[in-house]
């Protein structure tokens, strides 16, 4: 059963399944029509987490099965753009492959395009696999996520120019005395005297990334640290007597792509919405945006994203 738990000026959250909601009459109404489906889905994790996740070929047969679904949700330029985390064997210091499959398993049972892989680094992170880390210290700590960009267009909407950061203090200088250190590198690229002094009101990203300075590049490598942990949303959540989501995701990831990859007034989906940091973001930046999440709790928490939310759900208004 899908049911719209709130609305705001640009959106809606729907109280659903995935599997429900994309029966329901809301979401094919929107097929063919979203910019954007950026979401995080449970990973394929060997312990179990309380917001659910599938395990091997369970989980590749369900995410490649909804990705066919999502496919002819996006427009003809739109992108999906989804978020899986590393997977370790139970009881062995080695790693599966299971999310590695999983990109290969979407791209095989659908028409989509694979147009650039991200990682995303949590520096923040706490030490895992606690006990090869920590205990026998035998590996090192797994602090990044695999994001991957698809779309049904080999050349769908996106502007790095909307992803700008602020140059850094050397590449200023560069830029005012316009000269560089040009000629061949090791690799054998030439690089001449103009080639990075061009002024173009900022660098991408690199969003926290300690590159040699006055190096201008567009890198695919962000990072985030998630240490927001008593943002209003955890104080909402405790006051009202909710569940925590324990795994939410980072704003400045979401805010990243949906500048990257969709103008005002675009349409963003997220599937498995969680605590809403997807719609919030999208809201934020003017975009319109649906959302669905199956957890009561994590529904009627992620009301705290927003000023003008319209007849939210609540527990006191369930019972």
């Amino acid at each position: 059963m899908t049911e719209i738990a709130y609305e705001t000026d640009l959106g809606a959250m729907l109280h659903s399944t995935v599997e429900d909601a994309l029966e329901s009459r809301v979401l094919q109404e929107l097929e063919g029509k979203i910019d954007l489906l950026f979401t995080s889905p449970p990973f394929p994790l060997t312990s179990k987490k309380t917001y659910g996740n599938l395990e091997g070929q369970k989980y590749l047969d369900w995410l490649s099965g909804l990705a066919k679904r999502f496919e002819t949700l996006l427009s003809p330029t739109g992108s999906m753009v989804i978020e899986i985390g590393n997977a370790w064997e139970p009881g062995a210091p080695v790693m599966q492959t299971w999310p590695m499959r999983a990109l290969l398993g979407i791209l095989d049972s659908t028409n989509l395009h694979l147009c650039q892989t991200f990682v995303c680094h949590n520096p923040a992170r706490l030490p895992g696999p606690a006990t090869w880390v920590n205990i026998q210290r035998i590996r090192v700590k797994d602090s990044y996520t695999n994001i991957w960009w698809m779309s049904p267009s080999q050349r769908p909407k996106a502007d790095n120019r909307r992803v700008l950061t602020e140059y850094s203090p050397g590449m200023k200088r560069l830029l005012k005395t316009q000269t560089y250190n040009s000629g061949t590198r090791p690799s054998g690229h030439h690089i001449n005297d103009t080639s990075f002094l061009t002024e173009n009101k900022g660098s991408i990203p690199p969003n926290g990334l300690n590159i040699e300075e006055g190096d201008p590049y567009a890198v695919n490598f962000l990072e985030i640290a998630n240490t927001s942990s008593r943002d209003n949303y955890e104080k909402y959540c405790k006051s009202s007597g909710l569940e925590v989501h324990p795994a939410r995701m980072q704003a400045p990831l979401a805010e990243f792509f949906i500048r990257f990859l969709t103008e005002p007034g675009d349409l963003v989906f997220d599937p498995f919405a969680g605590s809403n940091t997807t719609g919030a973001k999208a809201e934020e930046l003017g975009r319109r945006w649906i959302a669905t999440e199956p957890e009561f709790d994590y529904v009627a928490g992620s009301v705290a994203r927003f000023n003008n939310a319209r007849d939210p759900v609540t527990k006191a208004n369930t019972d």
